[in-house]
């Protein structure tokens, strides 16, 4: 087994403890607080992320964390993990089990692996540098539809757009797509790198939002990026897509 894959299978097992801690809290009681930028968080964000950091400090003790809820290790590490302990907050605390747990690997400044674990839709995604991007055993690639007439686009909130003052470009997006859907989050990645949609388009974003699902869209054949075109997982914004849209939509979205 070579380092990567122990890597990944190490990484598969933080996925399966988070699993068992966001399921032992979904549709239950919780504890909810809003952070000062508005987002929630919950006693099972917390949860999961303490584990994943305890079990990552004793396994890599070398290794750094970068993660959402708590505070992250500021020193300069050659490898670290990049934490989501729950995407999808809203839906996890509402009850919809569209939420999952991201978890990447960055070494030396390059996304190694990526997962994307979804327990209560019994769905999870991984990839690996070089080695494809996979759902279980079935390899994904994203589509070929190269006509935006053709595409079906998601997106996580027009709301989200009003903010940032991008509403014109995204609609511009929509009203030329042939479909348009509000699958926002993780899961909005996850159907391009499946290729059954062919664009995500996100306005506020942080490095855990992006870092499981940059991988899993390059290793999918797929291409990720901010509103300027840029390659990134540092946050603010995103364009994910199949590649031979990417180009026609960040025309649209920034020419309006």
């Amino acid at each position: 087994m070579s380092e990567l894959e122990t890597l990944l299978a190490f990484g598969l097992e933080l996925a399966d403890a988070a699993d068992r801690i966001s399921m032992h809290h979904f549709r239950r009681d919780l504890q909810i607080e809003q952070k000062p930028d508005r987002s929630y968080v919950t006693q099972a964000d917390i949860a999961v992320e303490t584990e994943l950091r305890e079990r990552i400090a004793r396994a890599y003790p070398e290794h750094g964390v970068l993660a959402e809820e708590l505070r992250s290790d500021t020193r300069a590490r050659e490898t670290r993990w990049i934490i989501d302990p729950i995407d999808a907050t809203h839906s996890y605390m509402r009850g919809i089990p569209a939420f999952a747990t991201l978890i990447a690997l960055e070494r030396a400044g390059v996304m190694e692996l990526g997962i994307m674990s979804a327990p209560a839709m019994h769905a999870r995604w991984h990839a690996t540098r070089g080695g494809g991007a996979w759902s279980g055993n079935r390899r994904l690639h994203v589509s070929r539809i190269g006509d935006l007439h053709d595409a079906q686009v998601f997106y996580a909130s027009r709301t989200a757009f009003l903010a940032v003052k991008k509403e014109r470009g995204f609609d511009a997006v929509i009203k030329e797509a042939w479909r348009d859907r509000g699958f926002g989050d993780f899961w909005g990645y996850a159907l391009v790198a499946e290729g059954t949609g062919e664009a995500m388009i996100e306005p506020e974003l942080y490095p855990w939002d992006l870092a499981a699902p940059l991988i899993l869209l390059e290793e999918a054949g797929g291409r990720l990026t901010d509103f300027n075109g840029k390659r990134t997982y540092a946050g603010g914004n995103a364009v994910a897509s199949n590649g031979l849209l990417h180009d026609a939509i960040l025309e649209r979205l920034n020419g309006a």
